[in-house]
């Protein structure tokens, strides 16, 4: 077998062998153009006996290329998989092509991979973290490409922002575990300090001592499973310790509960209730069954393609949906 490697059929072989012009070739395959019909049959008769594919990127140069450029971090952690599977899932339907940046590199390689966005003639950027900064969300910006921000607090003219409502999540996280009985508040979050994590913080507790409690916060480290066993460690370790806790990501919680109950023998929910966020896979199997908050993915992603086909730019104003209470049984029903 030969190691050559086998060229693309081009436009113009295609319309070699149909016996038409190059441009009768791009007509069949832009829509809504004017083509004959004995034209148009014997383009596409001679594109299926060549195997001929159009090249969208090479229409990029002149056009929309429906390509949209989802920067992610933290792509490992089971709610960032969600988000990205909800997504590209949305925008493939919509019939657009994802390209995928992983930021969890250094600044200089990723603004390479950006520029490499605008190189393709990206139509868009959507931002799934707290990087990149924003100097290189506006290099995106104002090279014509529509630029949306999932859970960040900037307010970038010409982007638009999109968020979950963090403070409704605080307050009632709160209401849940006070209406379990709890009266020692702890929290539970990272040194990873998201906006969306600082908002979580900040709103439980504002609750707490508008209700006149006191919280103990705990940061254990990066946003893991093993930081949430090391905040246990350390919650668990001192004398009148929370016997209700939120943890801001259901990640978080996961490693709590399972140093809380190993390590110092409590029982969930009877000792100790314990509030997530996210709404991971994990947060319902049987060892956690971890009541927490749904991030509203179906409905994030349903509106990025919204404003993607959107025939007017957005303004930077934040559209905020609620998370949705999940009830399981790592809070003892309601006593109050």
């Amino acid at each position: 077998m030969s190691g050559k490697k086998r060229s693309f059929v081009s436009a113009q072989m295609v319309a070699d062998r149909a016996g038409v012009s190059r441009s009768a070739v791009s007509r069949t395959f832009t829509d809504g153009a004017s083509v004959s019909e004995p034209t148009r049959r014997k383009v596409l008769e001679a594109a299926a006996t060549l195997g001929y594919h159009v090249n969208h990127l090479a229409r990029g140069l002149r056009e929309d290329s429906n390509i949209v450029c989802l920067v992610v971090a933290d792509m490992t952690t089971p709610i960032r998989a969600l988000m990205v599977d909800e997504l590209t899932r949305k925008l493939q339907a919509a019939g657009k092509i994802t390209m995928v940046i992983n930021t969890e590199t250094d600044t200089a390689s990723l603004t390479k991979a950006l520029h490499q966005t605008l190189n393709y003639r990206a139509d868009a950027t959507v931002v799934l973290s707290g990087t990149p900064p924003s100097s290189l969300i506006e290099t995106c910006l104002s090279n014509g490409q529509q630029v949306i921000l999932i859970n960040r607090d900037e307010r970038l003219s010409g982007s638009s922002n999109l968020g979950v409502d963090n403070a409704f999540a605080g307050r009632e996280a709160l209401f849940l575990l006070r209406r379990a009985g709890c009266e020692r508040m702890g929290l539970v979050t990272s040194t990873a300090r998201t906006a969306s994590l600082v908002e979580r913080e900040r709103f439980f507790i504002a609750a707490a001592e508008d209700a006149g409690l006191a919280v103990t916060a705990i940061a254990g480290g990066p946003t893991s499973y093993a930081s949430g066993q090391d905040a246990a460690r350390r919650m668990f370790g001192r004398s009148n310790a929370p016997d209700g806790v939120f943890c801001v990501t259901d990640l978080l919680a996961l490693g709590f509960m399972d140093a809380a109950r190993r390590e110092f023998g409590l029982n969930i929910p009877r000792d100790l209730c314990v509030v997530g966020f996210d709404n991971i896979e994990q947060s319902s199997w049987d060892s956690y069954q971890l009541t927490t908050f749904a991030q509203p993915l179906d409905e994030l992603s349903t509106k990025v393609v919204e404003l993607l086909g959107a025939a007017t730019p957005s303004s930077s104003a934040r559209t905020v949906i609620e998370p949705i209470p999940v009830w399981r049984k790592s809070v003892r029903p309601g006593i109050i």
